[in-house]
């Protein structure tokens, strides 16, 4: 077990693999981009990690998200998720939230030992929520935009969120962080314009189509943007 880090102790160094050790990172979001990134950070050495999520694994999942497997079809994200990093690492500390993310309980989940925090969340009222929060309080984020009716991640990269372009999700971010009077914000983002999902059939009765169109997604998209968040994050923490 001394040796899980060997490999990454080479390029890293005992100072930078001791920070991660005794740092906190909170992955908001166990889907695609997120379930990654959480696995992503205890591969590296991290060794506080808070996970949130709500929502259950469903047959849809398996095709993008790194707990989604026919065995786990049903289960909670964070229960799997936390049962995977702990075979990855025994000795990681996991904090666990079973939850929605809301005002109430922002202060709970992001506390004050958090150095880190890695917004993965599908929803524009949760992620400006956490973006005001974490920007009052100082304490340091880093967001995803929208992962969804892409297939290029090469296109995908870091920047501020003034500065996006392109993305649906980021346009709507920009208005409403500076209502808030959020002036700055680190985004993963794309730059490839999203394409336009089919229409599927509804499996039940094949004359229906579904009214409202979810993204579409592949597997080499939000996992890419999970591990590059993980990585962004590393190397903050460390400053390498």
């Amino acid at each position: 077990m001394n040796h899980i880090f060997d490999r990454t102790r080479m390029l890293l160094g005992d100072e930078a693999m001791e920070k991660l050790k005794n740092s906190r990172v909170a992955v908001l979001g166990l889907g695609g981009v997120g379930g990654s990134c959480a696995e992503t950070l205890i591969r590296s050495g991290l060794g506080k990690i808070t996970i949130v999520d709500m929502d259950i694994i469903s047959e849809s999942n398996i095709n993008r998200q790194i707990i989604a497997t026919t065995k786990t079809i049903g289960r909670k994200k964070t229960e799997v998720m936390e049962e995977r990093l702990r075979d990855i690492n025994p000795g990681a500390e996991i904090t666990v939230h079973d939850t929605f993310i809301l005002n109430e309980n922002i202060g709970e989940i992001i506390t004050e030992d958090t150095d880190y925090v890695i917004d993965c969340i599908d929803t524009v009222t949760a992620k400006l929520n956490v973006a005001q929060y974490c920007y009052e309080n100082g304490i340091p984020l880093v967001s995803s935009m929208g992962a969804g009716n892409k297939l290029d991640p090469s296109e995908l990269t870091f920047t501020d969120i003034y500065k996006t372009s392109v993305c649906p999700l980021a346009k709507v971010m920009r208005r409403e962080l500076r209502i808030r009077a959020v002036e700055k914000l680190d985004v993963l983002y794309s730059t490839e314009p999203a394409m336009e999902p089919y229409e599927l059939e509804d499996k039940e009765n094949p004359t229906l189509i579904r009214k409202r169109k979810a993204p579409g997604s592949v597997a080499f998209v939000p996992p890419a943007a999970g591990i590059m968040l993980a990585g962004f994050t590393v190397r903050k923490l460390t400053g390498l």
